[in-house]
């Protein structure tokens, strides 16, 4: 799995990238079939927003968060990826 990771009116630093990529790792434990992710944290006055398109075989899963604090928001977009992937995951599994 392949994570690009931009950050927008943000700096994105080495503990913050390594916090992505430790959550996304929960991803790819439930699902292998992940190509990959782009991942942008944006900064807009008090909000800090994660936002990321999941690129699996065949399908592509998009979800947004915000927060006040950017580890959070993280948390909820992974909490949100996960649900539509393991939603995804049983819809492919039926047929």
């Amino acid at each position: 799995m392949q994570i690009n990771l931009s950050g927008h009116h943000v700096d994105v630093t080495d503990s913050l990238r390594d916090y992505v990529n430790e959550k996304f790792e929960k991803l790819e434990r439930h699902f292998e079939h992940i190509n990959n992710v782009h991942v942008v944290l944006t900064v807009e006055k008090l909000n800090q927003i994660a936002e990321s398109t999941v690129h699996l075989s065949g399908s592509e899963v998009h979800a947004k968060a915000e927060h006040n604090d950017m580890y959070v928001s993280i948390d909820a977009l992974i909490d949100k990826l996960d649900r539509q992937i393991l939603k995804y995951k049983g819809k492919i599994n039926k047929h």
